[in-house]
């Protein structure tokens, strides 16, 4: 309940739109340092990178500091947010693991929101259940996932994180992940 309130306290998203592939709002890592203290240490503790280790069989660590998309919140809340087939690039030379939680998944009725989360495995389409509370770990770069577009008057707020085996990296796969960063984050991402 401390989370989903520091969450629901998020109201100014940085909204961002790339035609034909992402529409929505994020809440990037530099901001949550300053609005979301819980958010932050939750992400940071011992107990919560040995958790997500257990469940990958790798031990890892949470990603730089100057990554905004390390720890974000994304807000699917307007009609139409969504984001297309992708991969969740990595910029480090360990294994790259996305962790979502979701924090809010709210639909007309008490039902869930009609977005689905999405993953191709053996190039099936396969959905992912995502209740309110629901830990879900991959590695980003070899799952290939989507959201599907949210319907008027629902509301879809995903707290993500990244881990990584190795959080070194070379100055291009830097540059490649700051060139990345600006279309959720703005052009500050380029000086981050």
């Amino acid at each position: 309940e401390k989370i989903r309130g520091e969450v629901e306290a998020l109201v100014d998203t940085e909204r961002s739109y790339l035609p034909a592939h992402k529409k929505g709002g994020t809440v990037a890592y530099s901001t949550l340092r300053e609005l979301a203290p819980n958010l932050v240490a939750h992400y940071h503790s011992e107990a919560f990178s040995r958790l997500v280790s257990r469940i990958t069989g790798v031990a890892v660590h949470p990603t730089p500091l100057h990554d905004e998309s390390s720890c974000s919140v994304l807000f699917y809340e307007k009609p139409g947010d969504h984001i297309g087939w992708h991969y969740d690039h990595n910029f480090y030379r360990g294994r790259h693991f996305t962790v979502l939680i979701l924090v809010v998944n709210r639909g007309p009725g008490g039902r869930l929101s009609s977005a689905r989360l999405m993953a191709k495995q053996r190039g099936r389409d396969m959905e992912i259940a995502t209740p309110p509370n629901r830990l879900i770990v991959f590695e980003g770069a070899k799952v290939r996932h989507k959201v599907t577009p949210i319907a008027e008057g629902e509301r879809r707020i995903v707290w993500s994180m990244t881990y990584c085996a190795d959080p070194r990296n070379s100055a291009l796969q830097d540059i490649a992940r700051r060139v990345k960063d600006t279309a959720f984050f703005g052009l500050r991402s380029l000086w981050t």
